[in-house]
């Protein structure tokens, strides 16, 4: 069980592809504002028990990819990240509050996709032969 990551009641590898932009798409994020937006997300995600496999902050995007425990769903740590952040990086930097006077720094919106080393054709066909049976049903009972 190379790569995987476990807990006390589980085995995972759970990753997803996010994606998120600033309110109105402004392109605020740069410089030291990048910087701090940068620092903030890792904590953030540091706090929640999620690795940042892979990220970059454009001028108006927040791209990521992180490993998540399951006990975590992505839109709970979204819906962290972007609060925390928002909140944060406004109190840092007075530009921004005054741009953004309603105290939210990005959009309402996301993208997520779940991204994985094993395709849907292969636990299909996995699945499918845990039984010969009832070769019709897409969710059966193996006897």
């Amino acid at each position: 069980m190379d790569g995987y990551k476990k807990n006390s009641h589980a085995v995972y590898d759970i990753k997803y592809h996010v994606v998120w932009v600033t309110k109105y798409r402004y392109k605020v994020l740069y410089g030291q504002i990048a910087i701090s937006t940068k620092e903030l997300i890792r904590q953030g995600c540091e706090a929640k028990g999620t690795t940042i496999l892979q990220g970059s902050v454009g001028k108006e995007h927040i791209y990521l990819l992180l490993s998540c425990p399951p006990s975590l769903a992505p839109s709970k740590i979204l819906q962290y990240l972007k609060e925390r952040s928002s909140r944060l990086l406004q109190d840092q930097f007075p530009e921004l509050k005054k741009k953004y006077w309603g105290q939210h720094l990005w959009a309402k919106g996301y993208f997520c996709a779940s991204v994985g080393r094993v395709d849907e054709e292969t636990i299909r066909n996995y699945i499918a032969k845990q039984s010969s049976e009832e070769k019709n049903e897409t969710f059966r009972i193996e006897e």
